[in-house]
């Protein structure tokens, strides 16, 4: 019974031939191909499904997949890959995550990605959809930006050139970002010697000047007597 249960199994028609890789790159298809690590030719029913899109789908770079034996004798994989849009600085390194804060990756240095923002930050992969939305409000001044900080796990502190931060509240804080941006525009106060600007408290707002500013200050002040 074993052997005639075996050549039926092992029929032309049931035999899987190969593995075709629809929706992943070059090295994402080598990555899936080494994971899924199936000889070929080999009879449809030793082939578990459910097991090969389970490990399909453990792959950090795969979003989802679906898995499908096709007339012909393919193995038919449609992958959706993990798309990046920020690096995450942490201490162990640099993370690619995807827009629900998912590691798609690691990276060895910033200049890999020149394209993708940069978050930094205990939690800060958790609150990729909220950066992405400040990142896009300091477009009038992204050639200064720098990147987002997640601080104490509840707020961000936007990163300018010049060492300069926009210190941002826990609530409402795009609202917020764009009154920095306004004033910008208005009065250029990020153009000046300040390096932060907080907004954490939003009926007052304050500025910092630098550590030269200040002691120009009152260098000034003790030369008047003021």
């Amino acid at each position: 019974m074993a052997d005639a249960r075996r050549a039926v199994e092992e029929r032309p028609e049931f035999m899987v031939k190969l593995m075709a890789i629809d929706g992943a790159d070059g090295p994402l298809a080598a990555e899936i191909r080494t994971a899924v690590p199936i000889e070929f030719p080999l009879s449809s029913f030793d082939l578990d499904l459910g097991q090969v899109r389970s490990t399909i789908t453990s792959l950090s770079s795969v979003k989802n997949a679906n898995v499908r034996i096709k007339p012909g004798g393919v193995l038919q994989v449609i992958v959706k890959p993990r798309v990046p849009v920020a690096i995450w600085r942490t201490a162990e390194g640099l993370t690619l995550v995807d827009d629900g804060g998912a590691p798609v990756g690691q990276i060895a240095n910033r200049a890999l990605r020149p394209d993708l923002p940069l978050i930094a930050g205990e939690g800060a992969a958790r609150h990729v959809p909220e950066a992405l939305e400040l990142i896009k409000t300091t477009k009038p001044i992204a050639g200064r930006l720098r990147g987002l900080v997640r601080m104490g796990a509840r707020r961000w502190d936007v990163v300018l050139d010049r060492d300069q931060r926009i210190m941002l509240p826990e609530y409402d804080a795009i609202p917020a970002l764009e009154r920095v941006i306004a004033l910008e525009g208005a009065q250029e106060v990020l153009s000046r010697d300040v390096s932060r600007v907080d907004m954490r408290l939003a009926q007052r707002p304050t500025v910092r000047l630098t550590q030269e500013a200040t002691e120009a200050w009152w260098d000034i002040r003790q030369s008047t007597g003021q």
